[in-house]
């Protein structure tokens, strides 16, 4: 092996131009494991690294993918050895250090996690940052105490990435869920066949009625849109409630009082992927290889894309009309 490809950003004056490149070991960056990738996935970040305004690449050139699945071929760390196979999310990978849509990575071991049981490479992939994500959203609201007793859930932007992998987990736990989409019309049957009991539009979300706070709805919500309409969901939130907050697609910013929180017990819960300490990492990803294995959306919502199609996937997932999850097959 002399040379191998990569998907590469480049800065051109104002422009980010990304292409497929030919590259040696000698291109990446340092670190204690070298990886062969098999798979990546296609998140919203890795669209934002394409675009000068997206402000999540301090610095170019970069070859983006946040997260990687494949095996080591070398290793000069203690818990890794030649043949283990791993996978990689968050941490700086995709954005300050050279990422999965290549075809060798060389990265820090302790970003590292074994490939659970029950998980290929490929599913591995197929859930990725989304679906990692999505559990630990779960894995949130069931530690704050929220049951399938205390009533349905709501899943905003539920044709996306993480939205879908929370319909199928969260139905599998027996809540009754409730999916909210911009795409009602055209992904209604996909979502009931992750597990949706009620599927409704984005707009249905906004609450015009006065005051602070508004009916009781939602046991517990996982949101992955943020922006303005989370003021509403707030105010809808059932005694005791939750909502797991994950990402902006939607917006960075909203508005709201202090009367959900005080008057109903409601918690607000950030959830942060990238960072995520390594023992709560390693336990979410050995549910998702058990009892938590998204099998439906594994089964009907994962497409493959090459590094030559990646242009137009990062295009399409900027644009909103993405649905499920795309992988690159680096093999």
């Amino acid at each position: 092996m002399d040379t191998f490809q990569a998907f590469m950003i480049r800065q051109e004056g104002e422009e980010l131009k990304g292409n497929v490149e030919r590259l040696t070991l000698n291109d990446l960056p340092e670190g204690d494991v070298l990886v062969q990738v098999h798979f990546s996935g296609v998140n919203y970040k890795d669209g934002l690294a394409s675009l000068p305004q997206g402000k999540v690449v301090p610095q170019y050139p970069m070859i983006p993918g946040i997260d990687l699945s494949g095996e080591v071929v070398h290793s000069e760390h203690p818990d890794f050895k030649v043949g283990d196979l791993v996978l990689c999310t968050g941490y700086g990978l995709g954005t300050s250090h050279f990422g999965g849509f290549s075809r060798y990575a060389r990265l820090s071991g302790d970003w590292l996690v074994h490939l659970p049981e029950g998980l290929t490479l490929r599913e591995a992939m197929g859930i990725g940052t989304a679906g990692f994500t999505a559990a630990m959203s779960v894995d949130r609201l069931l530690h704050c105490g929220v049951t399938p007793d205390m009533g349905p859930i709501l899943v905003t932007g539920a044709t996306g990435g993480v939205g879908s992998f929370a319909v199928d987990m969260l139905s599998r736990a027996g809540f009754q869920v409730t999916a909210s989409t911009g795409k009602i019309d055209k992904q209604k049957a996909w979502l009931e066949s992750l597990g949706a009991s009620s599927i409704i539009g984005r707009e249905e979300i906004a609450d015009t009625a006065p005051g602070p706070i508004s009916k009781q709805l939602w046991a517990g919500v996982i949101d992955p849109v943020g922006g303005p309409h989370l003021n509403s969901i707030l105010k809808s939130i059932r005694y005791g409630g939750a909502v797991a907050l994950s990402g902006l697609t939607g917006g960075t910013s909203f508005e709201s009082t202090v009367h959900p929180f005080i008057l109903r017990g409601v918690q607000l819960l950030g959830i942060d992927s990238v960072y995520c300490p390594k023992a709560w990492r390693n336990r979410i990803w050995s549910n998702l290889g058990g009892d938590w294995k998204p099998e439906r959306a594994l089964g009907v919502g994962i497409k493959e894309c090459t590094l030559q199609e990646l242009p137009q996937v990062l295009q399409s997932i900027l644009q909103g009309h993405a649905v499920g999850r795309t992988i690159v097959r680096l093999e």
